[in-house]
Parts: C-alpha cells; structure tokens; sequence
C-alpha cells in the first residue's frame, strides 16, 4: 500500500511561507484570549457552570494548536522562545483535560454496566426512576461529606445504573442466567465503587485547574500568548521558506509511525493477551496500547499541520473518521484502566469483583474495535492513494 501524501490537489499549489505560520498562530492565540476572557466572566456569574466548561475548552484547544504548531514548524520561528513556551502550552491543556477527562470516563462506565447488566432496575434501588435529582454537569448524581469534598453515593450509583440510557437505546433484556444474576447484583456496587472513585478525582481534578488558572505560571503563559497574539518570533529565513516540507515531514512520522502498528491483529475481534495484562496485580499502562496513542497524538500533529498550510475551513473527513476511532481507543483503554484499578480495591465483595471484570473485558472489546475502526478508515484512504 502506497503511503499518503499532502493531497496534490489542494488549492494551496504554490509555496506556502512564514505568513501563513504567522497568521495561524495570531488566530489561535487571540482565540486563547478570548476563551480566557469568557472564562474569567463566566467564572463570576451565577450558574455559569456551562460557560465556564465551554471556555476551558476553547482554552485548550487553542493552547493544544499553538503548541503543535511550534513542534511541527519549529525551525522557523525563533529557538529559544518556542522551547520555552511548548511545554507551558503543553501543561495547560493537560491541566484542563483532567476534569473532563474524569467526568466522561465515569459515565461511559456507568453506562457499560448497565448495558452489561442488562437489568431495568437494579437490585436495592426503588422504582420511580431518577426524575427530579440533582447532578452534575456530566449528568452523574454526586452527595458532599461535611468537609465539601464529593464522594458517590452508594444509592445514588445504583440508581443511575438502572437509568443511564433510555430502554428502546439496547436490545432486549436476556433472560436471566446464575452469571446474569451475579453481574446484576455486582453491577450497583461496582458503579458505587466506580463513581466514588471517579468523582473525587474529578473533584480534585477541578481543584487542580482552578489552582492552575490562578497561578503565577499560568499568568506567565497568558502574557506570552498575548505577545502572540500581535507579534509572531518568525527567523529571517521564514518570510520566504516553504512550510509544506515541514507539514509532509509531519505526515511521513505519522505513516511510519501508522506503518509499525500490528494491523492485522486489529483486524481479531478478541485480544487475549490485552484482558490477561489488565487483569494482572501489575498497574502499569498497558504495553499493546502505547504506540496507538502515539499514532493519535502524530495524526492530530498532521491536521494542525493542514490546517496552517489550507486554512481552519478545510475538514478532511478521512483524517477525521482515523481521529475518532484513535480517541475511542484511548476512551476505551484508560476505562479499561480504570475499572482494573478498581477490582484492586482491597476487601470487595466476589459480586463486584466480578462485574468490575466483565467491565474490564468489554472495555477492551471496546479498544480492539476501535483499532479495527481505525485500520478499516486508514486502508481505505491509502487503497484510494495508490
């Protein structure tokens, strides 16, 4: 299969310099900018709490392209400034992505178990459904000890399981089995465990962003944006060096990198050895996974790249079907992380064990169909390029 290549008939036909590199970064700085300002002033409304989440994502989107964008075109913009500011940017959005990160990871399990269990409603929870509660901004329900911080609810975990999608979402109920009824019964307090655990790290996940924000480094990183956002530290050579060798560069570490992924053992709907590793004692991150999510992080390198050479406008639908695949992999994998860790929680009952198993093991179905996913759109597009 022939590799791709920067499409030859993009309208950018001729060289593409320093101007373009500088005009995309003015953009993504000043859209930094505002994001910041918005965050700022939703911060101090009432009940802004949806502004305020839509600001950080903007902030990190910005800061994710900026810094890309120095990584990938970095000989032509001045060394020592573009070193220092890469890691701050690079800090800042990992900050930010923490709380969403924990936030979205609890209800996908939540909504696994109780796809998995396959019960309307679960054992100890009371019909009547969840109309009228309280929850958080990801829609999962969370109680507050006397000293503020959040925990889960034991109830209020199993009560979510039993309406964390509509009944006409999944096939109909299977009928009832010994193994059925142990994942049912487990099921309650394994979302119980899941969400304690999930939602005290969101909270400290929070704490940590707002601390970022308010900090000294943060402030030193906002000034070097708004130093951007008016003046790119362009070298001499930049006003009339062509950027599309830099971006193919890009994209050829991309396909090399795309190249050495085992394609073929994506193409298996069952990975033994993915459950055997992540059911073992050992929480270390799980090897087969690495290099997927260095393939995603160079694809998302490669459309920033396009995006300075052909402008935000252009969308290239095949990059992006690749893009979301690789996400649900990583979605997948760290749920799949997260529901092991939690079968580590020492004195759990066999019931919990045992759910918190079978989510593991449907997590990683999960994960090796995002892998097929993803080679099913990545050999398509280079069938089409040879």
């Amino acid at each position: 299969m022939a590799q791709q290549h920067l499409d030859p008939t993009d309208p950018t036909t001729g060289p593409v310099t320093g101007d373009a590199l500088a005009g995309y970064l003015r953009a993504r700085a000043t859209e930094f900018l505002r994001a910041l300002r918005l965050h700022r002033e939703a911060g101090g409304a009432a009940g802004a709490a949806e502004g305020t989440v839509d600001a950080a994502l903007a902030l990190r989107r910005s800061a994710r392209r900026i810094s890309a964008t120095l990584h990938t075109f970095r000989p032509l913009l001045d060394a020592e400034w573009s070193e220092e500011m890469r890691p701050e940017l690079a800090w800042l959005s990992g900050t930010l992505a923490l709380e969403h990160a924990c936030e979205a990871r609890l209800e996908r399990l939540l909504l696994a178990l109780h796809r998995l269990s396959g019960a309307g409603v679960l054992p100890g929870q009371p019909d009547g459904g969840a109309a009228g509660r309280a929850s958080s901004p990801a829609g999962v329900e969370v109680s507050r000890s006397k000293n503020g911080v959040a925990v889960g609810s034991r109830t209020a975990g199993a009560e979510r399981l039993g309406t964390a999608a509509p009944a006409h979402a999944g096939p109909p109920t299977p009928p009832a089995t010994p193994e059925r009824g142990n994942l049912t019964v487990g099921a309650a307090k394994a979302g119980a465990l899941m969400e304690r655990q999930l939602t005290l790290a969101r909270t400290r996940a929070h704490s940590t962003a707002l601390q970022a924000l308010g900090s000294s480094r943060f402030h030193a990183v906002a000034d070097k944006v708004a130093l951007l956002a008016s003046e790119v530290p362009l070298t001499v050579a930049a006003t009339v060096a062509d950027l599309r060798p830099l971006a193919r560069a890009a994209e050829e570490r991309l396909t090399d990198a795309v190249s050495a992924l085992p394609l073929l053992t994506a193409g298996h709907p069952y990975n033994a050895e993915a459950l055997v590793h992540g059911l073992s004692p050992d929480p270390a991150p799980h090897p087969q996974d690495a290099p997927w999510h260095q393939v995603r992080l160079l694809l998302r390198l490669h459309r920033y790249a396009l995006e300075v050479l052909r402008g935000d406008a252009t969308m290239d639908v095949r990059l992006l079907a690749s893009g979301q695949a690789l996400n649900r992999h990583r979605d997948a994998s760290e749920a799949a992380a997260a529901a092991a860790q939690a079968a580590r929680t020492p004195r759990i009952a066999p019931a919990t064990a045992y759910a918190l198993g079978v989510l593991h093991a449907d997590q990683r179905h999960e994960v090796e169909a995002a892998r097929f996913a993803f080679q099913r759109s990545w050999q398509k597009d280079t069938v089409r390029t040879t």
